[in-house]
């Protein structure tokens, strides 16, 4: 079967593309030390909470600064996907007819990827849509899409030892984005020297995973903290190191349930609007963590 996957990779030298192609806002004053941004996402089908991770500043500041400049709000959720995501922040979804395309709008930038071994697609997570890596091999995020994750639980055994699927579009990033690195160059003398051999060029990716890793910032095996949340509470653990993830709900998953739920029309979008309104505050993370049962990561000091 592992022979089997790897004949992909001599003729290539489910990717899924998410498309990018509150009513009053606290002050812009920094938290504190010892406290933290509460996100508030209200919808005509309830309200949802929020973290921003503080391992991802970029997402993080361009998405409190775009809160508090209202653009979020009276934007829908233009693309929903039961079992998957609820994505919304097209600007063009603000007064878009029945009907019209979205997906493609944006402030006018994008934000660098920020991708974080312990952040992943768990169910509730907060991550940045892109455009597809054919015209965005940097996986660079959308300056404003966003989408939070529903997905479905995975059994174990799925999940764990090497994902095969992985390593094979981190083998086409490295021939295709990065031709000319030490790496894709030994694999191409492999390809080269031994044509139509599946094996050797097999046995030689495995045997530079730490390195192609390194070169395209995937990884192929899955940690024992993501297991369980996936074989848990769900997620969706095919679009770690695609897309960034930079916060989390932390209340209001059936609000995402719901949303997920509704009717849709071809292209995805719901049959009826479901408008948000984001809003953020200032709160002590105890209190944070108190209300909404909400861990933060103990950090060591040095």
């Amino acid at each position: 079967m592992r022979n089997r996957i790897f004949q992909i990779l001599s003729a290539a030298c489910l990717v899924l593309i998410i498309a990018s192609c509150g009513e009053t806002k606290s002050s812009e004053t920094p938290a504190a030390e010892g406290d933290d941004y509460l996100v508030t996402i209200k919808t005509s089908m309830g309200e949802m909470k929020a973290i921003l991770y503080d391992e991802t500043p970029k997402h993080k500041e361009n998405f409190l600064k775009l809160v508090n400049d209202g653009f979020y709000d009276s934007l829908i959720f233009h693309r929903v996907i039961s079992s998957f995501m609820i994505q919304g922040g097209d600007p063009e979804s603000k007064n878009a007819a029945q009907g019209q395309p979205l997906g493609s709008g944006g402030p006018g930038y994008t934000v660098p990827a920020e991708f974080v071994p312990t952040l992943f697609h768990e169910k509730g997570a907060l991550s940045a849509a892109r455009q597809g890596d054919q015209v965005n091999p940097e996986r660079a995020s959308s300056g404003s899409q966003f989408y939070i994750v529903q997905g479905t639980v995975t059994p174990r055994e799925q999940l764990e030892g090497t994902d095969q699927r992985k390593i094979i579009t981190a083998f086409r990033e490295c021939m295709q984005t990065y031709p000319e690195s030490d790496l894709a160059k030994e694999y191409q003398t492999v390809l080269t020297e031994n044509p139509g051999d599946n094996a050797a060029i097999q046995t030689k990716v495995e045997s530079t995973l730490d390195r192609l890793t390194e070169l395209t910032g995937r990884t192929f095996s899955m940690s024992e903290a993501r297991i369980e949340k996936y074989s848990t509470i769900g997620g969706t653990p095919f679009l770690d190191d695609e897309y960034t993830v930079f916060g989390k709900v932390i209340s209001g998953l059936d609000i995402v349930d719901n949303i997920a739920s509704v009717q849709t029309a071809p292209g995805d979008r719901p049959v009826e609007d479901i408008r948000m309104f984001i809003s953020v505050e200032v709160m002590p993370r105890a209190e944070i963590e108190e209300k909404y049962g909400y861990k933060y990561p103990v950090v060591l000091e040095q």
